[in-house]
């Protein structure tokens, strides 16, 4: 089915119901649950073995290795020019978080560095490190943030290229645990790759289909507000759908769209907003072809 492009028609302000003080609550809470996990897994096991994760944080881990510099500061220092290149794109809330959990990861990280590891063990690092870092860093996506800037480089770069966000980010990935080959020994690389996919795997299952997209269909009477604020304030493209209620008999209109994971608590968060009693569901896409899958300019 070919998504359709909605142009963007200037509509009035209105104003945007914030949330609750409970909800940042419980997602603060939780990002900070995640963001100190993923510290305690890089300082307790992957780091005083010489492994390495990918991403920003593998990086990190490389220049502290080399330079001897505090990894903590180079985690924080690495990624925060990738929340502002990419602040536009990903939005306020999403930006928000991400500098949150990353604050905190930084943070624990520093605070955990004199910290006795918890094994000298090679293997049981990797798979127990692999495994809290995977929990880690799938509670702050699972709660609307991120722990690491090359996914915000992903969302970028996917807007240009026929290539997915998981995609370009294995490709990142692959490159960044390869040059653990060079800097420590390929023994270390090997570790840190079974390391990274076991985290892999395990963000995959802590939010449900991490690395794949997701399609969503809203059913509400709000239907035209909610469109519009999809393309002009998340930039996809939304099709309407025409349908007939079951009990009713009512005719409806049904709202259908493709996003990315990471896009997923922002849809939640715009629908909400608009019509609390929208029906709404979201499910996992293996592959997308066709229609161009692409995200829409946001002016």
């Amino acid at each position: 089915m070919q998504q359709t492009n909605i142009p963007s028609v200037p509509q009035p302000k209105k104003a945007h119901l914030k949330a609750s003080w409970a909800d940042i609550l419980t997602r603060g809470v939780f990002i900070a649950i995640g963001a100190t996990l993923m510290a305690v897994a890089l300082e307790f096991f992957l780091v005083p073995n010489s492994i390495i994760d990918g991403g920003v944080t593998g990086i990190s881990i490389i220049f502290s290795h080399l330079t001897g510099l505090p990894l903590g500061l180079l985690l924080f220092a690495l990624n925060l020019p990738f929340l502002f290149i990419g602040y536009k794109q990903i939005g306020k809330t999403f930006a928000l978080s991400t500098l949150f959990g990353i604050a905190i990861m930084s943070a624990m990280t520093a605070a955990f560095h004199h910290a006795h590891p918890a094994t000298d063990n090679a293997l049981l690092a990797t798979v127990f490190g692999g495994i809290i870092l995977g929990v880690g860093v799938g509670l702050v996506i699972r709660f609307g943030g991120s722990l690491d800037g090359t996914e915000i480089v992903a969302i970028l770069i996917n807007k240009k290229i026929p290539f997915s966000v998981g995609e370009v980010i294995m490709f990142f990935n692959l490159f960044i645990l390869s040059s653990a080959g060079l800097v420590f020994d390929w023994d270390r690389a090997m570790y840190s790759l079974m390391a990274y996919y076991i985290a892999f795997k395990v963000i995959d299952i802590v939010v449900e289909g991490l690395n794949e997209s997701k399609s969503v269909w809203i059913i509400s009477d709000q239907y035209k507000d909610i469109g519009d604020a999809l393309v002009d304030r998340l930039g996809r493209g939304v099709t309407y759908l025409n349908g007939e209620g079951g009990f009713s008999g009512d005719d409806k209109k049904v709202i259908f769209c493709v996003i990315t994971r990471l896009e997923e608590a922002k849809l939640k968060s715009i629908v909400t907003e608009l019509d609390p009693a929208a029906f709404l569901a979201v499910g996992n896409i293996h592959d997308v072809k066709g229609g161009r899958f692409k995200k829409k300019d946001i002016h």
